[in-house]
């Protein structure tokens, strides 16, 4: 048995465990990240690691949706942990956009904002996807189109369309994110968006909303006026 193996560690870990079992509610997050990590260190006392990783990424939601490379900058964080750390924001996000996804997307649109800020909101990059929909408004395709540094990324109104008439997409939503956490839409983003709406009109392809994710927040332009 290992020195960081001893009975304090294990009978704390229980403890954590059938408090996990009967009121997760009410274990903070450093706690749900702890045992999560137990799970892929097992022989190791992971609340230091799971405090520290907090401090570092800022919260649990950062944490979970931080780049690999990111975290494997992380001393002691090997691949078992990252893995488990992904697990749960893939399965966060499945079980969010399971919501929407067999379901016409306006019908679900509250679905639809959760899935997306919890997606893009901790990201620290910015980037453009686009979600094709259907003639009944179903989602066919969500597809990243760009991703740019820390503050801009390209939208290419031509490959967009191309893309919507390869797919058979009767309309469109755009969806970016603001890594500095402000949702505002910038005088870029409105002319963009203009450029979208016009070339994708033309060839009978609406334009149902443009949505910016910033952290929690998000503005949609049907709702600004702005389309």
């Amino acid at each position: 048995m290992g020195d960081d193996a001893t009975p304090d560690h294990i009978g704390h870990r229980a403890r954590l465990r059938a408090r996990l079992l009967h009121d997760a509610e009410g274990l903070a997050d450093y706690e749900l990240v702890e045992y999560l990590l137990a799970l892929a260190i097992p022989r190791r006392d992971t609340k230091p690691l799971a405090k520290a990783l907090l401090r570092e990424f800022g919260s649990l939601a950062q944490l979970i949706s931080a780049d690999p490379a990111a975290l494997r900058r992380i001393d002691g964080l090997g691949d078992a942990a990252i893995a488990a750390l992904k697990i749960v924001q893939a399965s966060s996000l499945r079980l969010l956009s399971g919501e929407f996804r067999d379901k016409p997307i306006l019908a679900s649109w509250d679905a639809l904002l959760d899935w997306l800020r919890a997606d893009m909101g901790p990201i620290d990059v910015e980037r453009v996807r686009v979600l094709y929909l259907n003639s009944r408004n179903m989602l066919i395709r969500d597809e990243v189109a760009s991703e740019g540094s820390i503050d801009q990324s390209a939208i290419y109104v031509r490959e967009i369309v191309k893309r919507a008439l390869e797919l058979g997409a009767s309309a469109l939503i755009l969806v970016h994110n603001h890594p500095s956490g402000n949702p505002e839409p910038s005088r870029q983003d409105i002319a963009i968006t203009r450029d979208i709406a016009l070339a994708a009109g033309k060839l009978g392809i609406a334009l149902h909303d443009h949505i910016i994710i910033g952290g929690g927040d998000y503005r949609s332009f049907r709702a600004m006026g702005l389309i």
